[in-house]
């Protein structure tokens, strides 16, 4: 992982798109591992889930959402992604939507203030504090890598698939 943002006004948020992109990066690899061992995820009603290609665009997605939905609430600019590869490109198109997506990722909160990012006092109603979606955004990428390496774990002992 890459030390710079040395502009970044919080350090709170400097460390989380840090994180971040440290955690992203490790899901990608790990994706690709649960790829090659032809893991076969269980059967569930969850659209995120219908195969491994799903669950690739769906932690993609949701990074993007993320960013786009802070700086809304921060009052920020739209960011302005680049569009998603669809779900048949997404494994081809991954490590380079990637790396554009983590360099995206940098700029927004760069100007973000710890008092901005979580205000003095809750209250009803409130959108949500941005060092909390921050932190869900970091381990929302560490929540599908672990799932992944026990599928592979439970696939390596047994032999086989999971459906």
């Amino acid at each position: 992982m890459t030390r710079h943002l040395t502009d970044y006004r919080s350090r709170a948020a400097r460390a989380l798109v840090l994180l971040h992109d440290e955690k992203m990066r490790e899901f990608l690899e790990v994706w690709q591992q649960t790829k090659a061992a032809q893991v076969r995820l269980p059967a569930t009603p969850d659209a995120h889930y219908q195969s491994l290609e799903h669950l690739l665009w769906h932690v993609l997605n949701s990074s993007r959402i993320y960013m786009i939905r802070m700086c809304a609430h921060l009052g920020l600019p739209d960011p302005e992604s680049k569009p998603m590869p669809d779900i048949e490109n997404v494994e081809a198109q991954a490590g380079a939507y990637l790396e554009r997506l983590l360099a995206w990722w940098r700029v927004p909160l760069a100007g973000v203030t710890d008092a901005d990012m979580e205000p003095a006092i809750y209250s009803p109603g409130m959108h949500y504090w941005i060092d909390a979606m921050l932190e869900h955004a970091v381990m929302h990428p560490v929540r599908h890598s672990f799932q992944l390496r026990e599928l592979m774990e439970a696939q390596s002992q047994t032999g086989s698939g999971t459906r």
